[in-house]
């Protein structure tokens, strides 16, 4: 971008506008959420059940099914920071993390990017979570996942995407 400008700092966002000369040469101007990044978290139990949440999500009046993630903390790798928030929201630890991607959910306006692990040998720890999430956690076997999704309750589209990474959709 070659101009760049503040317009509006909150809690969690900032927003930005600027404008980028296109290589045709048309100057556009973009409005642009930067943000540090997030992990995202398929919890397995065992080969054939994953923990998924209940989450309340209040910008869009509703509880949704979607898997444990979040965003990182200044500084943090996101592998700490999915070690750190497997445990706030789901109440266990694992011993293994593999990487199987990362998506930008939204390239339109953000540049945010989710980090997508696996997660295995879970150990049950004392769950830490936040005072702002309201989460249910329970366990799914992959036919119970399919269903969800085909009957339109996982509507999430990171949890969609990792679903899809390790192939459960």
């Amino acid at each position: 971008m070659q101009k760049i400008k503040e317009v509006f700092k909150g809690k969690l966002l900032k927003v930005y506008v600027g404008k980028e000369r296109l290589p045709h040469g048309y100057v556009a101007t973009f409005e642009m959420i930067r943000h540090p990044g997030a992990a995202l978290i398929i919890p397995f139990l065992s080969k054939n059940k994953i923990i998924m949440l209940r989450q309340l999500r209040p910008v869009i009046g509703s509880y949704i099914y979607e898997l444990p993630a979040g965003t990182l903390d200044k500084n943090e790798s996101p592998l700490s920071c999915a070690r750190r928030e497997i445990i706030e929201e789901t109440g266990y630890s694992a011993s293994k993390f593999t990487l199987l991607g990362g998506i930008y959910p939204v390239p339109g306006y953000s540049t945010e990017k989710i980090f997508i692990y696996k997660a295995e040998g879970l150990r049950k720890q004392k769950r830490e979570t936040e005072e702002d999430e309201v989460i249910e956690s329970r366990a799914f076997t992959r036919t119970e996942i399919k269903r969800l999704f085909k009957r339109g309750k996982i509507v999430d589209a990171k949890t969609i995407s990792a679903l899809a990474f390790c192939g459960w959709l």
